[in-house]
């Protein structure tokens, strides 16, 4: 445990330094803040555009409009963000061989994971939450007190899915070889995953409905209980993605 705790305070270090907190943090900010802003402008701005003569009659933009916004920013750009990120967090210090002094001294490969892991979900649960406290008060300000159901069930499935995506990320980073090798392995793997996503069957076994589905929660048109399947598959799909990496860096040389 002292290893463990010695280790991630390591990688917290190594984020300030490197200045992925600073990243982090700012760019989800500006996703909290520029989404209601977006549903708010939007309208206005088509209004204004020369249609050639042709009139649009665009509905008066709500604070439902801006949180389908949020959501749409923190599925495609947020987790782009997550793995260029995180997508070297051990694919570069495997490729540098900074690890093997750590290694001599005693410290657990299965500790090593761990810390990694745990300090880059504490970095995407900071910027989870600063983006979203930012978007509900941005909200609120430009459309008044927003009474949307659901939204924390459905901040959660997204915040789990990253937990998902920085699993994937280890797992591919142990299989894959040089310092890209996870980074490409994780896109890769989310692609087929969003492909197989288009299969209606597939949907509920499937970690990416978890960030599919969100504007669908907050309308009503997806329930909740229908998602427990989903975030159990992708809870288990996480620890399995941690147990099995573990493994193969036991194995691994370095």
């Amino acid at each position: 445990m002292r290893g463990f705790l010695a280790f991630t305070k390591k990688e917290f270090r190594e984020q300030a330094r490197t200045y992925k907190w600073l990243i982090v943090l700012s760019v989800f900010f500006l996703f909290g803040l520029m989404s209601p802003l977006l549903a708010k402008l939007t309208p206005v701005l088509i209004s204004s555009m020369d249609m050639g003569g042709v009139t649009l009659t665009l509905p008066k933009p709500t604070a439902m409009d801006a949180y389908a916004q949020y959501f749409k920013n923190m599925t495609q750009m947020g987790i782009v963000v997550l793995l260029l990120i995180f997508g070297g967090t051990l694919s570069n210090e495997l490729v540098k061989g900074t690890l093997v002094n750590i290694l001599a001294k005693g410290l657990s490969r299965a500790a090593v994971l761990l810390s990694k892991y745990t300090a880059a979900v504490i970095l995407w649960s900071a910027g989870f939450l600063l983006s979203a406290v930012t978007n509900y008060g941005y909200t609120a300000y430009l459309f008044g007190e927003p009474r949307v159901p659901a939204l924390i069930f459905s901040m959660f499935c997204l915040w789990l899915f990253g937990c998902f995506v920085i699993a994937l990320i280890l797992f591919s980073s142990t299989l894959a070889a040089g310092s890209f090798g996870g980074l490409i392995l994780s896109a890769v793997t989310l692609f087929i995953l969003l492909m197989v996503n288009i299969l209606p069957k597939a949907e509920k076994f499937n970690p990416v409905t978890l960030a599919s589905k969100n504007t669908a929660l907050l309308n009503g048109t997806v329930k909740g209980d229908s998602l427990y399947l989903t975030i159990g598959i992708t809870i288990a799909l996480t620890v399995l993605c941690l147990v099995i990496s573990i493994q193969m860096f036991r194995k691994k040389k370095i």
